[in-house]
């Protein structure tokens, strides 16, 4: 890594970033680079692996409010913060189960309108009543070798495909 300090330019183009967005994190309170004796930005290491960390945590969906308490060390309520994101990364996760396993039944049900197969019909009986909201799949963990005709899928008994 380049040693002596970058400039806003040098940095952005070194992370794939437009200076703008480097200037805006900057007035959020995530970046404080130091100033030359022009007043120029001088990004030292510290900013780039900073820089680096805001990026990593806005790809795991995390907002700047959130990482700025994870890059501040006098901000107050960080673990609450994280405790947050855990449990909304949880729910992203079970949602994407209930997609996968919906996907799973879809590919080995042998009714090609998946809403007339009384199995999935089963399983979302509640949200046409309207006392559940999303769906629920009993089961819906990720499975290594997907249910084949004859066995138990993950929302229930799957039949031969008819072509």
């Amino acid at each position: 890594m380049k040693s002596s300090a970058w400039t806003v330019g040098e940095l952005a183009e070194r992370f794939g970033l437009a200076t703008h967005v480097l200037r805006h994190w900057e007035g959020r309170g995530l970046l404080a680079p130091e100033r030359d004796g022009a007043g120029r930005r001088r990004y030292g290491e510290a900013d780039a692996y900073r820089v680096a960390v805001i990026i990593a945590s806005k790809a795991a969906g995390m907002s700047l409010d959130q990482i700025r308490a994870l890059v501040d060390t006098g901000a107050a309520g960080r673990h609450e913060i994280l405790e947050r994101h855990l449990a909304e990364i949880d729910e992203s996760m079970a949602a994407l189960e209930r997609a996968r396993a919906m996907a799973l039944h879809a590919l080995e049900c042998r009714a090609h309108d998946i809403s007339t197969c009384p199995n999935f019909r089963a399983n979302v009986a509640d949200i046409v009543a309207g006392t559940r909201r999303g769906m629920g799949f009993p089961g819906a963990r990720a499975q290594e070798n997907p249910p084949r005709a004859g066995r138990q899928g993950p929302i229930g008994p799957v039949a031969a495909r008819s072509s």
